[in-house]
């Protein structure tokens, strides 16, 4: 007799033994199912830092700016601007505008109204001024006069007595010829500058024929524009 016979029923037993475990552990796995489990993000959240630094805004100026200009109103501009950029900006000016008692190069300032003039406004100021001028000049030169007027306002100084400044822009030729170094040849030629090219800035009157630095650095403190 063979050994596979002698203990076949041991082997039988064994066999089935083992088919009803892995039945159970088969049973046991198909019903249990474990809960699953969170995956851990590697990746971190990312919170706002203030690291990153927001660009100042310029500052910004309102100017009204009125009169002959081709497109009147309320402009914003930033600080650094000057008046012929607020000019630009509304489009430039009329064809009856003159500019020649205006700062077209002062630079512009918060709340800033700008007037931009008619031509026959500035005529008839400057001939009010030539009047007024001229008035001056008889009330302080009473030579035949019988009676002196010592109330007489003198045209070189102010009522502070002060050394008058002039506007080069706008001053009649006697007014010119109250500089030092200015006569009646030189004020003319002011004029006659001033009349196809006006003055922007004070250092301008040097480009007038017969003004150097010399006669600049004598009246530079006496004139405006």
């Amino acid at each position: 007799m063979t050994f596979h016979y002698r203990y076949r029923k041991q082997i039988i037993m064994v066999i089935v033994t083992i088919l009803i475990m892995a039945g159970i552990v088969s049973t046991a796995i198909y019903f249990y199912e474990p809960p699953p489990t969170k995956k851990i993000s590697s990746i971190k959240s990312q919170k706002p830092t203030n690291d990153i630094k927001k660009e100042e805004p310029l500052n910004k100026y309102m100017v009204d700016i009125k009169g002959e200009i081709i497109n009147p109103g309320i402009y914003e501009l930033t600080k650094d601007s000057r008046v012929i950029d607020v000019i630009n900006k509304a489009g430039g000016l009329t064809n009856n505008a003159d500019t020649t008692v205006i700062n077209l190069s002062k630079k512009i300032v918060d709340e800033m109204v700008i007037i931009i003039y008619s031509k026959e406004q500035v005529n008839n100021w400057k001939e009010t001024m030539e009047e007024q001028n001229y008035l001056q000049e008889k009330c302080t030169n009473q030579e035949d006069a019988q009676i002196k007027n010592d109330a007489c306002i003198k045209i070189e100084d102010d009522s502070n007595n002060n050394p008058k400044i002039i506007n080069i822009n706008i001053a009649s030729k006697e007014e010119l010829m109250t500089l030092t170094g200015i006569g009646e040849t030189k004020a003319e030629a002011i004029i006659a500058y001033r009349n196809n090219t006006p003055f922007t800035k004070i250092e301008d009157i040097k480009n007038v024929s017969g003004i150097g630095d010399s006669v600049y650095e004598e009246i530079k403190n006496n004139i405006t524009v």
